[in-house]
C-alpha cells in the first residue's frame, strides 16, 4: 500500500548553483546530515539501486515546506549536462510549489536572475501560475491558489 510521496530526487552537475537556487532563493533547508561524500565501492547497496558502479560525488537531502528533495551531484560516472526541454516532452516535466503572493515572488526571483518562461498568469480555475528553470534546466512551477478555486491545495496544506 502506498502511503504518500516521500521525496523527489534531482541530480545536478553544479551543487553550489543548485543549493543557491533551492535553499537561498526558494527557502529549502539542508537536512541534518548535510551533504555526504559518495566514494567508489563504499556504498554497494546504493550502487546496486542506481545501477552504476564506482560512483563518486556528493548526496544529501533538503526539505521545502511539505516536500523532501534528495540531491545527487555525481563526479563519476560523469553526468550529461542538463538541458532545457519543453513542457510537452515525455517524462516528469516540472515540480510545482504552492506559494503566497505569486506576483511578489516572481518579482523577487526575477530580480535575483531566475529565468522564467513567463510572468504569472491568472487562470479561470481560480489560481495563478508560472514556470521557471532551475540551474539544471528543470522546470519549476509556482502556483497560488485563490479562495474559491476549483484547484485542490497540496495534501496537508489548507486552502489559502
Amino acid at each position: 500500500m502506498i502511503n504518500g510521496v516521500h521525496h523527489i530526487s534531482l541530480a545536478t552537475s553544479n551543487l553550489e548553483a543548485f543549493l543557491h537556487f533551492y535553499c537561498d532563493l526558494l527557502g529549502a533547508k539542508q537536512r541534518k546530515r548535510g551533504m555526504s561524500e559518495l566514494k567508489p565501492g563504499e556504498n554497494l547497496p546504493l550502487e546496486t539501486i542506481v545501477g552504476m558502479k564506482n560512483i563518486e560525488g556528493r548526496a544529501g537531502g533538503l526539505t521545502l515546506a511539505n516536500m523532501n528533495i534528495e540531491v545527487f551531484c555525481y563526479s563519476h560516472p560523469k553526468p550529461k549536462a542538463g538541458e532545457r526541454r519543453p513542457a510537452c516532452d515525455v517524462g516528469i516535466r516540472h515540480i510545482a510549489f504552492d506559494v503566497t503572493d505569486i506576483f511578489g515572488e516572481y518579482e523577487r526571483l526575477k530580480a535575483a536572475g531566475v529565468d522564467f518562461i513567463s510572468p504569472p498568469q491568472k487562470l479561470e480555475a481560480g489560481c495563478a501560475s508560472c514556470y521557471m528553470y532551475d540551474p539544471d534546466g528543470n522546470i519549476v512551477e509556482m502556483q497560488e491558489i485563490f479562495p474559491g478555486s476549483v484547484v485542490a491545495p497540496a495534501p496537508g496544506l489548507a486552502a489559502q
